[in-house]
């Protein structure tokens, strides 16, 4: 495997200069577009190299839709589709099977799988470059790997159209094996002597014209030249997610796990379908991102405080629910500034012995041993034995990553309304088998 070799060019120029040599290589260059950071820098660096030389008709774009994705991808997705209606436009919308780490009963699942319609997360796309297992135009079988689909759609399309260089937006550092794949000088499908290309047959070569970038030369990139980009990367931003660990993709694969659970503040609806399209999503929602320890052990994304990590997960949800836990979690302010809880004797020493203020009443008229104790100061944290039964901001951002819309995890019991509402429910399906 070849060394790194330094050259006196910026990542962007030499990005640009392997598009031009795909370009002048090739009949056709096909961008894969996922909707994430990388592939949309991409297609948007062939894009306007192709319309600067006047070779439009010469580039086209696909998009590999995984039907569990956020709907703020899509709409990115969709929002270049129609931005780029000047070139060739693909939408693929197949049963194919798809390794998901979520499942304890099986490691694949199958999107837009027509036996499970009822329970799609979204609707399939209806436009005219849909490709879908009613219309599909190459060799095709339910359940086919989706790496492999992508490379028979690949070898259709330059079949069809000529030779094609498709271009793929990965970063080699992000794993030795995607560095050893396209820097190898031992590598027996390699295309000329162009080391950042791959022959897949006598037509079809993938081409990696990125793959030397770091994460922050996307960003860079995209600042600079003012292009349009996913805006699910502003809310994980905001979620203190780190650069490295912003993925868009197939939301179930192992690397997604850490930030599965986001989706249920981002999108509640969209992780609402998703709890019953694929088994395990819950709990890999849960513990993905954490040591599977409890609750206690969440760590706080960077930059934030309980405090203010709160007020985001709260501006991710629909008005109505995010006024129920506003309401909530002022009534428990209120409640331990004014009237106060009880706590036991070694939770109240260990909180004096980290510092957390609190006034201790004393006895108190319900039936316990445990003390009257009152916060003034809403804690942050409290980092204690029995964190349940202490109030925090950390307490209540649990609460809300829980779905616990009756506050129970907080010592809350259902209001009057809530139990109409699920007596209502339960009379309601009572019958239904």
């Amino acid at each position: 495997m070849s060394s790194k070799k330094y050259l006196d060019i910026n990542v962007y120029d030499a990005a640009m200069d392997r598009i031009k040599k795909a370009f002048d290589e090739f009949n056709n260059i096909l961008v894969a577009f996922s909707g994430g950071k990388d592939s949309g820098v991409m297609l948007n660096m062939a894009y306007d190299y192709a319309k600067s030389t006047n070779q439009l008709d010469k580039l086209g774009m696909y998009f590999l839709d995984y039907e569990a994705q956020y709907q703020l991808t899509i709409d990115y997705v969709q929002s270049e589709f129609d931005r780029l209606s000047d070139i060739k436009r693909y939408w693929l919308c197949l049963p194919n099977s798809v390794p998901t780490a979520t499942s304890m009963s099986t490691g694949y699942w199958i999107p837009w799988d027509k036996q499970k319609k009822d329970i799609w997360v979204r609707d399939m796309p209806n436009y005219n470059y849909v490709i879908n297992e009613d219309n599909v135009p190459f060799d095709y079988t339910v359940g086919r790997d989706d790496y492999t689909v992508q490379e028979d759609f690949t070898k259709w399309f330059s079949s069809k159209y000529g030779t094609t260089g498709v271009l793929i937006g990965i970063k080699a550092a992000e794993s030795l094996d995607r560095y050893r794949a396209i820097k190898s000088k031992h590598k027996t499908n390699g295309y000329k002597n162009y080391n950042y290309m791959i022959s897949r047959n006598d037509t079809t070569v993938n081409v990696y014209p990125i793959y030397d970038w770091e994460t922050q030369d996307v960003w860079i990139a995209n600042a600079k030249n003012a292009w349009n980009y996913n805006k699910l990367y502003d809310l994980y931003y905001q979620a203190g997610i780190g650069i490295e660990q912003m993925r868009v993709a197939s939301p179930f694969l192992s690397q997604g796990l850490g930030t599965l659970k986001y989706y249920q503040v981002i999108e509640p609806n969209t992780w609402a379908k998703m709890l019953g399209r694929v088994n395990g999503v819950n709990f890999s929602g849960i513990y993905g991102g954490t040591t599977a320890m409890g609750w206690k052990s969440i760590q706080l994304p960077e930059g934030h405080t309980w405090k203010s990590y709160l007020k985001f997960l709260l501006s991710t949800l629909p008005e109505e629910t995010r006024k129920d836990y506003e309401k909530i979690f002022k009534t428990s302010i209120e409640f331990w500034d004014k009237r106060g809880g009880v706590l036991s004797d070694e939770t109240i020493k260990e909180l004096q012995e980290i510092g957390i203020p609190l006034e201790v009443k004393g006895k108190t008229n319900y039936k316990t041993d445990k003390k009257a104790v009152q916060f003034h100061e809403y804690p942050d944290d409290a980092p204690v034995k029995e964190f349940k039964t202490v109030p925090s901001y950390k307490r209540m951002c649990i609460t809300i990553m829980k779905n616990d819309h009756t506050a129970k995890y907080m010592g809350f019991s259902r209001t009057k309304e809530q139990q109409e509402k699920r007596r209502k429910a339960m009379e309601k399906y009572a019958n239904i088998l």
